[in-house]
């Protein structure tokens, strides 16, 4: 197993935080405490009352009172401004797969670890809970300096094994984290997609925003194998030789329909997907997914 600094590559990290997340279109979006957006998981509580003024959204006039007094008044709120994130990691036996720089664990690590530095820079909170068809690890949601080391170690002393239950995690997710927030699901996502979208569903019923990093090998998006080649199921027991060649387009296009499937359901459930490969600078790729989301909400 790798050590945990590996997580946390310091030239990425250095250019990630250079972007502007100071910015308003970033703090009322994507890792900020002083969103306002429903989908972040604000809670509000009644402060006062004070006059209408003109230009004040009629939405927020207090119409029960300006019965009683015949005057216009708009109520005020005490906003929850503390933005509470989960990692949730796949740490299935299928995230050891890879002959690159990294295995799928260990990039799924990165981003992990990578988010809880921005996020506890934002002096937010953020937890996280390992999973393979149950949960391995969870990290309280705190927004303590130690958060870091914890999530870090809880990753470190992991080691990728057994099948994964995405649905039964995530209906787990679900009731664990009562508390609307964000949720930010790594994983290769090798489950049945309807079963899985089912769960993601059911996360965004609950008032959470869900975050989606698909992390793939190469190998998996592209089939490069060539001359005969056994293949062996990382779930299960099922091993075939074979001449890849044959098996090229059929896996393939299955891989395309299983890609559309998720893209369609998350599109669908107003879930931020993201399709990731294991050589994708991981800088780059957050750099990416927190503009695009910028985009959205501007």
């Amino acid at each position: 197993m790798p050590d945990s600094k590996r997580f946390l590559h310091p030239e990425a990290i250095k250019r990630i935080a250079r972007m502007d997340l100071r910015a308003r279109h970033v703090v009322e979006g994507f890792l900020s405490g002083k969103h306002r957006s429903p989908h972040f998981g604000q809670s509000v509580e009644f402060r006062q009352h004070r006059e209408y003024a003109p230009g004040d959204d009629l939405r927020h006039v207090d119409w029960q009172v300006w019965a009683r007094q015949d005057r216009l008044y708009v109520k005020q709120y005490e906003s929850d401004t503390n933005m509470r994130v989960n990692l949730l990691v796949d740490v299935s036996n299928s995230m050891n797969y890879g002959k690159g720089a990294f295995s799928k664990f260990e990039y799924a690590a990165t981003i992990a670890v990578s988010l809880t530095y921005l996020v506890l820079k934002q002096q937010d909170a953020i937890g996280c809970l390992t999973f393979d068809a149950a949960v391995r690890e969870r990290i309280q949601t705190l927004s303590r300096k130690t958060q870091m080391q914890a999530i870090m170690n809880a990753l470190q002393s992991t080691q990728p094994a057994n099948k994964t239950d995405l649905s039964g995690i995530f209906k787990q997710a679900a009731e664990t984290f009562p508390k609307r927030g964000m949720m930010v699901v790594v994983s290769d996502l090798l489950s049945d997609v309807e079963l899985t979208l089912k769960g993601l569903r059911l996360l965004r019923q609950r008032g959470h925003d869900v975050l989606l990093f698909h992390v793939m090998d190469d190998d998996e998006l592209d089939f490069p194998f060539t001359g005969p080649t056994r293949f062996e199921g990382l779930e299960s027991e099922t091993k075939l030789a074979c001449n890849p060649k044959a098996l090229r387009e059929g896996y393939l296009e299955s891989l395309e329909e299983f890609l559309n499937s998720l893209r369609r359901g998350c599109a669908q459930s107003a879930v931020d997907y993201a399709l990731v490969k294991t050589s994708d600078s991981i800088d780059a790729v957050l750099a990416s997914f927190l503009s695009s989301r910028m985009e959205v909400r501007r």
